[in-house]
């Protein structure tokens, strides 16, 4: 497997990719698969995971405890709020927000972040980090990414289906990476006989199986 950072720079330029699709660019205005999102906004808040990044290099090291990946889901508010929670309600508001700029201005400020994002990830120190709308913990550098990379795969599926093409083909390692991770989440979620089943034997999976 190739390493995170390989990986979301790949997940990146994919979607990176996608936001200028003529069937995106189209649809802008229009209303996405998913519910109250906008296609513009869905494409902004799927961009944001990388427009983040150099943000997040910049911010002091916390003092906040560092957690797993798998507690980070665990704690965190949007994995089992409602539609109209506070917490997704804002999330739909940032990328609305990102997504007013119009597609031509955001893809090149995008790439312009891929671009800068390629010379210094590799010498980036691996350390702790923390965003500050978190709650009381912190993540490893490295697994920020991991969430990012899951952030850019699922949505870009999102971001396709609603504009009728197909979702786009990504390397190998990235969809091992946030497959193997949502399988861990699942897990926790629903516990491991239901996820086992799901993956195993059809006469017994469970109708639902989800990470989120």
């Amino acid at each position: 497997m190739t390493g995170i950072r390989e990986d979301f720079l790949s997940a990146a330029r994919s979607a990176a990719a996608l936001l200028r699709d003529p069937a995106v660019v189209a649809a802008w205005d229009r209303p996405s698969a998913l519910a109250e999102f906008g296609v513009g906004g869905l494409a902004g808040h799927m961009v944001n995971q990388i427009l983040l990044v150099p943000q997040l290099m910049e911010y002091p090291v916390p003092e906040e405890p560092v957690v797993s990946l798998v507690e980070h889901y665990g704690r965190s508010l949007w994995v089992e709020a409602s539609l109209d929670d506070e917490v997704n309600v804002t999330i739909r508001q940032g990328g609305e927000q990102i997504a007013a700029e119009g597609p031509e201005a955001l893809a090149a400020r995008v790439e312009a972040v891929i671009e800068e994002l390629a010379v210094r990830l590799p010498a980036a120190p691996e350390r702790a980090v923390r965003f500050p709308w978190w709650g009381p913990w912190s993540l490893m550098f490295d697994d920020t990414l991991v969430t990012r990379t899951v952030e850019l795969v699922v949505h870009s599926d999102d971001l396709a289906v609603s504009v009728g093409i197909p979702t786009p083909t990504l390397p190998e390692s990235v969809v091992d990476r946030v497959v193997g991770l949502l399988s861990l989440v699942a897990v926790r979620r629903h516990g491991q006989t239901v996820v086992l089943r799901a993956l195993s034997r059809a006469e017994r999976a469970p109708s639902n199986v989800t990470a989120f």
